[in-house]
């Protein structure tokens, strides 16, 4: 519990506030590039191009996240999970500092690359920390824990949208500041998480230590015998053909996991392209085009914030309990439903006045049935489909596909609303409604299954024998100083 909410406070709350930072002070960022581009420049931009370079702005953050999602196999092959996470710490120092002072040296590039570098670190840890607690986790506990990394990233969510107030820092003279503040949790986790121990998965099947094995898991599990989870490690290794870290070409080239691949993709993009990070991004905007007065509209922001960090609990707290299908088939149906509301309410709006409640309302049910289940899951079950030699490459792809997504709704979206109105909504419905439907048939429920069980599951579908899946079938468990560990092979003489 420790090391989950450790490793969530300084990495994916800073996913989640630096989403939505940008939406309070929008309109302070785009007169500072006006500014001070008249000033150097003496160049007066028009409204559209200051849309393009507020966009660039916003969507920017996704483009760094993906070149961080493609360092995450290097990374933690080399350095481990939580090694990763600790020596990208300084990212997020750079960052900061960077967009903290953009507005005093008058340049605006400052913040664009300060937000291109909080995004690197961004797709590194989004894709390290499910893969550290998923591999620290017991497999009754699983869901629980990975999951906590997703309310993590709804209360950076909300934190963002109440400093943003105008009470507090939504003041123009505060911006820079407002986007600065990530390196508190950041300097929280730098000083505690070098304490605790690396994956026992990772030392043992990658580093091949098991005396630091064995301590790391006595670490994490004071009570209990140890035993019959070191058995389970060693069965997912001996099922390996080779403990090396398999290259993202590798993976897909590997017809055992084409399925697991394919669930990865879809999931992962269907979480960006289900519209959220859309309402993330432009939550003010869509307020104030649903008809919410000026005033209230940063309140009604913040309101959608809270049912954030509740619904993200209440996916934490009944994952273990319901399983992460029906969270994921629950949360993406009632987003594509809220979705065809939001539509019919803006359209409507003129003739029925209380429409605009109804599309206040359909906003909140996108993020609640976001946060329940497709906030997280994607994440968790990136971790639990794979053994451990393709799970780096693994979260390279999904990190890859993720970021793409998140980038492109990012800059695209302020567009699409103007080509299309509110029928851009609809789109997200489609998008909802299609990954549902994927989810009832192709997913199956992985709660309480060891690593080496759910990869035997989805064997029929890539017309992989079980026989296929262990590269020595005849090896036998041995005891070794109690504790289960492999024992020299002195059959093979």
């Amino acid at each position: 519990m420790a090391v989950a909410f450790l490793s969530s406070f300084g990495s994916s709350m800073l996913y989640g506030y630096n989403l939505a930072v940008v939406n309070s002070p929008a309109q302070y960022i785009k007169d500072f590039y006006n500014e001070t581009l008249v000033e150097n420049y003496d160049w007066t931009v028009d409204e559209e191009l200051l849309t393009v370079l507020y966009s660039l702005t916003v969507s920017i953050f996704a483009i760094g996240g993906m070149c961080g999602a493609l360092l995450v196999g290097k990374l933690v092959t080399k350095y481990g999970r939580k090694g990763t996470l600790v020596r990208a710490s300084v990212l997020v120092f750079i960052g900061a500092a960077l967009m903290g002072f953009s507005r005093g040296c008058r340049m605006p590039v400052m913040v664009i690359l300060g937000r291109f570098i909080v995004g690197v670190h961004s797709g590194i840890s989004l894709s390290v920390v499910p893969m550290y607690l998923g591999e620290i986790a017991p497999k009754n506990l699983r869901g629980f824990l990975g999951l906590v990394p997703s309310i993590h990233i709804c209360l950076g969510v909300f934190c963002a949208q109440v400093l943003g107030l105008h009470e507090l820092l939504g003041k123009e003279k505060h911006w820079p500041l407002l986007l600065s503040l990530i390196v508190f949790p950041t300097l929280v986790q730098l000083m505690l998480l070098p304490w605790f121990p690396e994956s026992p998965r990772y030392l043992l099947i990658e580093k091949g230590n098991v005396h630091a094995t064995i301590a790391a898991l006595k670490w994490f599990r004071t009570k209990g015998n140890i035993q019959t989870e070191v058995e389970e490690m060693q069965e997912e290794q001996r099922s390996l053909s080779s403990v090396q870290t398999l290259s993202v070409r590798g993976l897909l080239a590997d017809r055992c996991v084409r399925w697991q691949v394919i669930t990865i993709s879809v999931v992962n993009i269907g979480m960006q392209l289900s519209g959220i990070d859309a309402i993330w991004f432009y939550t003010n905007e869509i307020f104030k085009n649903a008809g919410i007065p000026d005033p209230y509209i940063q309140y009604t922001t913040v309101g959608t914030g809270a049912i954030e960090v509740i619904s993200g609990m209440l996916g934490c707290f009944t994952i273990e309990r319901l399983g992460r299908r029906p969270l994921m088939i629950g949360g993406f149906l009632f987003m594509g439903l809220c979705c065809c509301g939001i539509t019919v309410s803006i359209l409507f709006q003129t003739q029925l006045s209380f429409m605009r409640y109804i599309s206040v309302a359909c906003v909140v049910g996108i993020i609640a049935g976001f946060c329940i289940g497709p906030a997280g899951v994607p994440f968790l079950i990136t971790a639990e489909l794979f053994k451990q030699s393709h799970r780096p490459a693994a979260y390279t792809v999904a990190g890859c596909l993720n970021w793409m997504s998140n980038f492109t709704i990012g800059f695209v979206f302020p567009f699409l609303e103007i080509a299309t109105g509110p029928y851009c909504y609809l789109i997200f419905c489609a998008i909802c409604l299609g990954v549902a439907v994927y989810t009832i048939f192709i997913i199956p429920e992985t709660k309480n299954k060891t690593f080496m069980e759910i990869s035997q599951m989805f064997a029929v579908k890539n017309d992989i024998l079980k026989e296929e899946l262990t590269s020595n079938g005849l090896l036998k468990l041995a005891m070794m100083n109690g504790y289960g560990t492999l024992e020299e092979e002195k059959m093979k003489s």
